[in-house]
């Protein structure tokens, strides 16, 4: 687990409620200013890690979630939902 108030110069602190599961990566995801998206796995949230960290940049969040009552990822059917109500909605 990261930290509390060490070193680590957090962007903004994030709800996990707020991220999505992409099944593709195994991986909670969130929009960052760059473009990209900042990524933590389940495994990671599992093992107490709030630190999600961009790829493509410096920038990282913290992320806001109980670890008693940590969300399982969504079944891949519930995703696929969610990403077509999302194409009705920009079509």
């Amino acid at each position: 687990m990261a930290e509390e108030g060490g070193d680590l110069n957090f962007h903004d602190e994030v709800e996990l409620e707020d991220f999505e599961w992409d099944p593709e990566e195994s991986a909670w995801t969130y929009p960052c200013p760059c473009g990209d998206r900042f990524v933590i796995t389940q495994d990671e949230l599992e093992f107490g890690e709030e630190v999600a960290t961009c790829p493509s940049c410096s920038l990282i969040v913290r992320v806001i979630y109980d670890a008693d009552n940590l969300p399982e990822p969504p079944e891949e059917e519930e995703v696929k939902i969610k990403e077509s109500r999302k194409e009705v909605v920009k079509a």
